[in-house]
């Protein structure tokens, strides 16, 4: 039978109540996902169902990681954070300023770390050879960028609005705009992945990934707020996203996805 988006809702709505009636009970604020949260068919098969395999440092540091950031300060050039200016032509589609601090815990900055992103195009296509959405590819977006954060944790990308994309989990599933962010610790193996969505996007309720932070709290972290003073007049829309590495006001990370 194939799964409908009225499937998919009813069982949102389940997971939400579930979720309330523990919360009732004195159960403790969820921040992060379930692993096997039953909305999002596609995590079953892709996170890992045992602990984490601890491994003897001291034996061959190089087993764990290898020392990062992955590009230093002198590999990021001064448009790689500018995804408008990549190719010889301009690229199709609303152009968008996005930016915010990487903050620790306590809410002080983050320096010097590697934060990539990466998205669709404003078609809804990514440019990836296993890409199976049938929009246009946009021979001047490839949809990557990278920046170092500064002295004040603060990063800044110059791109254009992403589309919205069918993602075939079920029947007329269709994935709200967004922008994958990729945060480099002081070591490769510290790599932390999340997304950040826009306000205002129809999608967000029909879309199990973004639900399966069932907390209202912590899913309202993950979408950003547009900000007119970061607007770039005559030029590009503003959005202002913070993103917080731990604590109770932490950003949704893909941990163990």
């Amino acid at each position: 039978m194939t799964l409908t988006q009225q499937d998919i809702d009813q069982e949102i709505a389940a997971a939400r109540a579930a979720y309330g009636k523990r919360i009732a009970d004195g159960g403790p604020v969820e921040h992060q996902p379930r692993r096997d949260y039953p909305p999002y068919r596609s995590s079953a098969l892709r996170h890992p169902k045992q602990p984490p395999v601890t491994i003897d440092v001291t034996q061959d540091p190089e087993l764990v990681e290898l020392h990062s950031p992955a590009f230093g300060e002198r590999d990021v050039t001064e448009i790689d954070n500018d995804l408008t200016r990549q190719h010889h032509g301009d690229p199709i589609g609303e152009r968008i300023t996005v930016s915010g601090r990487l903050l620790d815990r306590d809410g002080r900055p983050v320096r010097g770390q590697l934060v990539e992103i990466w998205q669709a195009n404003s078609a809804g296509r990514y440019a990836h050879r296993r890409e199976q959405h049938d929009a246009p590819l946009d021979p001047n977006f490839t949809g990557v960028g990278r920046t170092l954060t500064d002295d004040g944790g603060r990063y800044r990308f110059t791109t254009v609005q992403p589309g919205p994309y069918p993602w075939r989990q079920h029947l007329n599933a269709w994935r709200p705009a967004h922008i994958h962010f990729s945060l480099f610790g002081s070591a490769f193996a510290q790599r932390l992945v999340t997304q950040m969505y826009f306000p205002g996007d129809p999608l967000l309720p029909y879309d199990p990934i973004l639900q399966s932070v069932t907390d209202d709290a912590a899913r309202q972290r993950l979408v950003a707020t547009y900000d007119h003073a970061l607007s770039v007049p005559e030029f590009s829309m503003g959005y202002h996203w913070d993103i917080v590495l731990d604590g109770p006001r932490a950003t949704w990370i893909e941990e163990g996805r």
